[in-house]
């Protein structure tokens, strides 16, 4: 995929890729984001988020939280100027994740939400997520990336091992049971 990117630091993204747009990745403002971030978590389709019945203060207290540590980092995805995902970064050996697998020096973990569409388009998903992992990857240090969605969301399952990580074992976590899965470096950026 051809793109034009501008990283201004590890934390913001700018890139312009080519029939699609420019894809814009910063930092959530949990004071500035938290109605549009309420209306997506505590919608149906965000079901598997695990946050359809937090109240507009719960969102913000957890976005806040986030925004204070130095292990999970939580960015607004944007593509020409309009806001259409939400990706979380993780440490896995600081998350109750890592308790349940082998945590690899690399690894990085991935929770994403894609907002709700405006319209139906073919290929959006794919082509934004490949946006979001190619920030994600930008750190030459990430060598691995690990995501852990509900085991009943058979659709982001399918998307992430269409997109090239493979499935790993289930894990039960505090709030779900998950299925783990994987994508290498070399197979992302290849």
């Amino acid at each position: 995929m051809s793109t034009d990117a501008t990283m201004a630091d590890s934390h913001h993204c700018r890139r312009n890729i080519p029939g699609f747009g420019v894809v814009t990745i910063r930092p959530v403002r949990p004071d500035e984001d938290v109605d549009l971030l309420h209306d997506w978590v505590t919608q149906e389709r965000a079901r598997f988020w695990g946050m359809r019945d937090a109240s507009r203060e719960r969102v913000h207290e957890i976005y806040a939280y986030l925004d204070s540590l130095a292990t999970h980092h939580a960015y607004l995805v944007h593509r020409d100027g309009v806001p259409v995902a939400l990706a979380q970064t993780y440490q896995p050996e600081a998350d109750p994740v890592g308790e349940r697998y082998d945590v690899l020096p690399g690894d990085v973990g991935v929770h994403l939400l894609i907002g709700p569409p405006v319209t139906v388009e073919r290929g959006f998903t794919g082509t934004l997520f490949g946006a979001i992992l190619d920030f994600v990857l930008a750190d030459p240090g990430r060598l691995r990336v690990v995501m852990e969605p509900d085991a009943r969301n058979d659709k982001a399952i399918d998307r992430l091992l269409r997109t090239g990580f493979r499935s790993g074992p289930l894990i039960d976590l505090p709030q779900k049971r998950a299925r783990l899965l994987f994508l290498d470096r070399p197979a992302a950026t290849g």
